[in-house]
């Protein structure tokens, strides 16, 4: 059977276009410097000048809230798939299960042979445990979705409060690798990844286990669960889809305003002035983990107003075409900053300071909203969504738009 498609909301795809061009403003980081500097800007890198206010900005504004909004999307997209599913005739279940399992392959292909950085294991992962959960009612949606953010922030604060019970040389074998690598293990990374393909896929297996292991109990699985659940909910009160009152909207910019933004600000305070040390790992990381929940909503009310009051349709249009393609756009990420900064490519992995990454991520969007609207005009799909629907309905889809 063939799927439709001519049933998209595009108040989901423009908030998907720009969740994923934004979520390349800290993925850069961890293709241009070492996978610690992501979570410790002491790590690596400049501090100094422009690169310190290009850090600052990126972490209030961009650090956890893109991954928030593409993941309150994500978990919109299985109730929307699991609606479409049963009022075509189809299993909710098998279709689903189906769809996700081709998702979490991709993910695993995507992690250990291009960038360790991959989410799209996790979230197929997540869809797998949350799917009996799409027919409860927003409220309790929404509880869910507080109580699997709060697990991970319990898991953290803990771990934190365990530090002074750990003798030095355990802190320092077991944590400070990964949060302040001294100059051989960041020399040894830098030098892999600059290598053949071959040398990278030998650093970068662990990293990926990393990610797919100890990260994703930790952090990933409940962060990403509790905010698709959130996004289920804000889908089933119909303030994902826009069609809330314009109030509801600017009242979450002014949540985000007054209290995520000092809050994600307060942070950086906090963890300068301890600084960086291994507590900010636990204890410092929880003032943007929760202010980023806000923050994020803050930007999909911003959408959503542009969207309900006609402005600036040139950009709003050009995202929504963007968020169309949001898998393709996303690999197309790692393959371009894989030629930069990868030794199959340029080369330049731990050579361009946080200010050149910017310009760069600059670059990578112009391109996408520039040629993702001219794809979507010959192709009904991007490459990578067409591919993974002919897999997920186990038919070939037309492609070319007639």
């Amino acid at each position: 059977m063939i799927a439709p498609v001519d049933q998209r909301i595009d108040a989901l795809d423009a908030l998907r276009g720009f969740a994923v061009l934004g979520i390349l403003v800290m993925n850069i980081q961890s293709f241009a410097m070492p996978m610690a500097a992501y979570l410790n800007p002491t790590a690596y890198g400049s501090l100094e000048g422009i690169h310190r206010w290009v850090w600052a900005v990126s972490h209030v504004l961009a650090d956890q809230k893109m991954m928030a909004l593409f993941s309150l999307l994500f978990g919109a997209g299985i109730v929307l798939f699991c609606e479409r599913a049963r009022a075509s005739g189809r299993s909710e279940a098998a279709y689903h299960y189906r769809r996700n399992l081709w998702l979490m392959l991709f993910g695993m292909a995507h992690g250990y042979l291009l960038w360790s950085g991959d989410i799209l294991f996790v979230y197929a992962l997540c869809a797998f445990v949350l799917f009996p959960l799409r027919n409860r009612s927003s409220r309790s949606l929404f509880k869910l979705g507080i109580i699997f953010l709060a697990v991970s922030s319990i898991f953290y604060l803990l771990t934190g409060a365990s530090l002074q019970f750990m003798g030095p040389e355990a802190v320092q074998e077991e944590l400070l690798p990964a949060w302040q690598p001294d100059s051989t293990l960041i020399a040894a990374e830098i030098a892999a990844m600059q290598g053949n393909w071959m040398t990278q896929l030998a650093a970068r297996i662990p990293m990926t286990q990393e990610m797919h292991g100890p990260a994703l109990l930790l952090w990933g699985f409940w962060r990403a669960s509790g905010m698709m659940l959130l996004g289920m909910a804000l889908y089933k009160s119909r303030v994902l889809t826009g069609l809330s009152d314009s109030s509801v909207y600017r009242r979450l910019i002014w949540l985000a305003v007054l209290v995520g933004v000092p809050m994600v600000v307060v942070g950086i305070y906090w963890n300068f002035q301890n600084n960086w040390q291994i507590s900010s790992m636990f204890f410092g990381s929880q003032f943007n983990y929760w202010g980023s929940v806000l923050i994020s909503l803050g930007f999909m009310s911003v959408i959503l107003l542009l969207l309900k009051n006609g402005m600036v349709p040139a950009l709003t249009n050009r995202l929504a075409a963007v968020g169309r393609m949001a898998f393709s756009n996303y690999i197309m990420h790692t393959l371009i900053c894989g030629l930069i900064f990868y030794g199959h490519g340029l080369g330049l992995m731990g050579e361009i300071e946080r200010a050149g990454q910017l310009l760069i991520v600059l670059g990578i969007w112009a391109l996408q909203l520039w040629l993702s609207p001219i794809w979507l005009r010959h192709f009904r799909f991007g490459p990578l969504e067409w591919l993974w629907r002919s897999l997920t309905y186990w038919k070939l889809q037309p492609m070319r738009v007639v």
